[in-house]
């Protein structure tokens, strides 16, 4: 889909997966044991951006992620939801405690636990790496960059 889409557009809040779009959707693990995985600062800033634009920003992750963590600390008025493997009772629940739509909604995800989300808002976003799955999906805006290298950045200056 052309980026013309996201122009002249309605949202009022933006929901993001984490994995695969703030990140590479690649995890380091050490000898220790101990994890970690990389943001691009774009995608923060981008967020910002968005806060600032009056959107609302949401996260949900399927997965629970001390990355995750830090951007409820640099960004406390956003939802996060962690390790939640039913995106889209998330999702309606978020849009009921806002009043909003799924006309009102953008949703950015990349794989197949994202899929129900994707096909239920009127904004539906995915990265260029994306799983075949999603990369199919009718109506679809897909971006130029990939997870974890500014992707986030992209669509906000996009719909900004």
């Amino acid at each position: 889909m052309e980026k013309d889409f996201l122009k002249n557009n309605n949202i009022k809040i933006f929901i993001s997966d984490f994995d695969g779009i703030f990140t590479d959707g690649k995890l380091t693990v050490y000898s220790d044991g101990r994890t970690s995985k990389v943001i691009d600062y774009k995608d923060i800033m981008a967020v910002a951006n968005i806060i600032k634009g009056g959107i609302k920003f949401a996260i949900i992750s399927g997965e629970k992620s001390a990355a995750i963590d830090e951007m409820q600390k640099k960004f406390p008025m956003i939802d996060i939801f962690q390790n939640e493997r039913n995106k889209l009772n998330i999702l309606k629940s978020l849009l009921g405690k806002y009043q909003l739509t799924p006309e009102n909604t953008l949703y950015m995800g990349d794989d197949i636990n994202d899929i129900e989300c994707l096909k239920y808002v009127k904004y539906p976003i995915t990265v260029n790496n994306a799983h075949d799955s999603v990369l199919n999906i009718e109506n679809i805006f897909i971006t130029t960059r990939t997870g974890g290298n500014g992707a986030v950045r992209e669509v906000a200056d996009y719909i900004l």
